[in-house]
């Protein structure tokens, strides 16, 4: 049944859609936690954008345990970002306040 609903586009899935699901997840990775950013396999690949973003950032220096929060990292990450220009998996919009989904 779900995936009759999927197909016809009744229910939003990160899997279905290739954007941020509900559950602030993009093919089951978090996107929100100790963020690394990476030259070569990345997790995810992220194009930071002014509008329409797919998810909003705020970086934070400690406990990001919301949608949306991230903690760069040089080691020991949850999620490898790569920063693109162009064919991202997700845009992100860098906020100040008020973080996750649009």
């Amino acid at each position: 049944m779900h995936l009759l609903l999927v197909w016809l586009g009744l229910v939003g899935s990160a899997h279905a859609s290739g954007k941020v699901g509900p559950d602030c997840t993009f093919n089951g990775k978090p996107l929100y936690g100790r963020v690394q950013i990476v030259d070569h396999f990345p997790d995810i690949r992220v194009k930071v954008t002014n509008a329409f973003a797919d998810l909003r950032v705020q970086q934070v220096g400690s406990f990001p345990d919301k949608c949306g929060q991230w903690q760069l990292v040089g080691n020991f990450p949850d999620l490898k970002v790569q920063l693109v220009d162009s064919f991202p998996d997700i845009e992100i919009e860098y906020v100040g306040s008020f973080p996750g989904l649009p």
